[in-house]
């Protein structure tokens, strides 16, 4: 049995090279779009498409880590990720019609989901099995800043190579890296803590996981109004995050400074960084876990509100990191609290429809501020993004009002 520092460096790893692939073309996504002829409201549209793969694939794919194994679903999500990526760059040559771009950003969603919920579910179950003893916002606080170190690492140098180079190179280097993490987590992730499902009864068992998960996820009425406040501030994240490079290039007055996209995209890791280091003692100030998020949510919405209103390219860039680091710090409280209330058993699956449901504010809210950022400009689009997040606040309360045992940092 491996020691809890061992299963840490494994999870810290994976977070590493799963954010490190991904984030060579964060800084750069929405531009790669448009240069491939879309409209603003065609590129955040093949990103709903992404996050509508999210949506369909993330239960089946919880299942999968639930009853077959979560290195399983994790190795899965590595081979498709590294085949759709590189099919985005084919369309990127041949400037594409939006139809393919819709069918292989719903792929993309499908290799994601893979990743969502397993990874989270091994790290807790394996933790558990070899008896670590301290908090887990102490871990997904180092999860978070590992993250930030891959995405500032990721995002400085695809915006750059794709200024250097050509736009389509990131994406080759993202199949490389997640090449090279397959074959990490085959020799280093074993399923620990947890025992896979034989496969004579694969079928019934997704099934009986399926129905479990509703039991011991929806039907709990603190998950439940947690989750449903997912939609509102992952989905607002999502566009607030991609919208950046396009509004920034033009706050610059420099719409090929491809750079600028990638610092922005650095400066938001950094940010991530510094939020996953005071996670754990943002916690401290506050006894319940849902007054920090409350607070954490509150304060994210007045942020964007200002960024659609202050037009100064330096004012918008430090904007950008508070709203960055008050994301960052509130993600590792929210797992630990929402963790603190699911059984092991449906861990992954309960994680995955959660991650589903803010993947759903994604397919809702992306295509719509497009809309509003084509018709009205980006400002304004943040605007409306502001107004979307508050919303997340009353179903936040209403965990809260539940007196979950998790809130005050005890497990359920």
């Amino acid at each position: 049995m491996p020691a809890p520092s061992s299963v840490q460096r494994t999870y810290l790893t994976l977070m590493l090279g799963n954010t490190l692939a991904a984030s060579f073309i964060w800084g750069i996504n929405t531009i790669f779009l448009l240069d491939a002829g879309l409209s603003n409201l065609e590129a955040f549209a093949a990103n709903a498409f992404y996050t509508a793969g999210m949506v369909l694939f993330e239960v089946p794919t919880g299942v999968v880590a639930d009853t077959i194994g979560r290195r399983a679903s994790y190795l899965a999500g590595t081979v498709t990720l590294m085949v759709t990526t590189l099919l985005y760059v084919m369309l990127w040559q041949v400037e594409g019609p939006f139809w393919a771009w819709a069918v292989v950003s719903l792929s993309l969603g499908l290799g994601f989901t893979f990743f969502s919920g397993a990874v989270e579910a091994w790290l807790v179950d394996a933790l558990d099995a070899t008896g670590y003893e301290g908090t887990l916002e102490s871990i997904f606080g180092k999860g978070q800043v590992v993250t930030g170190i891959g995405m500032l690492t990721g995002s400085v140098a695809g915006g750059f190579i794709a200024q250097l180079t050509s736009l389509g190179v990131p994406f080759v280097m993202r199949a490389v890296v997640l090449l090279v993490m397959f074959g990490f987590a085959f020799t280093a992730m074993k399923d620990i803590g947890f025992t896979p499902k034989k496969s004579s009864g694969t079928i019934r068992e997704m099934k009986l996981i399926a129905g479990d998960s509703i039991e011991y996820g929806w039907r709990v009425r603190p998950v439940k109004w947690i989750m449903l406040a997912s939609p509102f501030t992952a989905g607002v994240g999502l566009y607030a995050f991609y919208a950046l490079q396009p509004y920034l290039l033009d706050l610059a007055g420099d719409p090929e400074a491809y750079g600028i996209a990638g610092i922005t995209a650095a400066l938001v890791a950094g940010a991530q960084i510094v939020g996953g280091f005071a996670a754990p003692r943002i916690r401290a100030i506050f006894r319940l876990r849902t007054s920090a998020l409350l607070t954490a949510v509150g304060l994210s919405s007045l942020t964007l509100a200002l960024i659609g209103v202050l037009d100064s390219f330096w004012v918008v860039i430090a904007l950008i990191a508070v709203w960055a680091m008050l994301f960052a710090a509130s993600m590792p409280i929210r797992q630990s609290y929402i963790n603190g209330m699911i059984p092991s058993g449906q861990r992954a699956t309960i994680l995955s429809f959660d991650s589903m449901l803010g993947s759903s504010g994604g397919v809702v809210f992306q295509p719509v501020l497009g809309r509003v950022a084509d018709s009205m400009g980006y400002a304004s689009s943040y605007l409306f993004a502001a107004v979307i997040s508050v919303t997340a606040l009353p179903f936040i309360y209403r965990s809260r009002r539940e007196r979950p045992d998790a809130d005050a940092g005890r497990l359920a």
